[in-house]
């Protein structure tokens, strides 16, 4: 199970952070992020993408700008991990058109979105692209139609 999936960028700013299992409290997160963003930011990139961590592993990969970081059970197959987190940011890249950090800070409700889509409870639910991607777009016909409705 994948316990929390974050980005943060370079500079350690945190840009997104979805919490899939209850078992933290906000303290043990807060910290948790903190001692995360420190490791993650000083290792080296030509070490590998995964590392044990307390009672879990941290599976993390860097594109561009960004890192996308997970927490994840020690029993989680690494490599299938990265390929979620690539199909995160693949979504992404279809969606804002070659993703960026300003695209997340400026939309991180539709990043939320996407991801709401895409896992549930800390497991893939939703595999296809298209149909993550027709979702966002349902979702945006409803709010246009409500804000006309609003508008009258």
């Amino acid at each position: 199970m994948i316990h929390c999936l974050f980005l943060i960028s370079r500079q350690g700013k945190t840009r997104l952070t979805k919490w899939f299992s209850q078992s933290f409290t906000n303290k043990e997160k807060t910290r948790y992020l903190k001692e995360i963003n420190s490791i993650v930011l000083t290792r080296s990139s030509r070490l590998c993408n995964f590392l044990e961590w307390n009672e879990y592993k941290i599976v993390y990969k860097r594109y561009a700008s960004l890192y996308f970081i997970t927490i994840v059970d020690k029993e989680e197959n690494e490599l299938g991990i990265l390929e979620i987190i690539h199909h995160y940011v693949e979504v992404l890249d279809k969606y804002f058109g070659n993703v960026c950090e300003l695209d997340l800070i400026f939309n991180f409700h539709k990043a939320y979105f996407i991801l709401d889509e895409l896992m549930v409870a800390g497991h893939i639910m939703e595999p296809s692209k298209k149909v993550i991607l027709k979702a966002i777009q349902s979702q945006e016909a409803f709010e246009e139609e409500n804000a006309e409705t609003g508008k009258k």
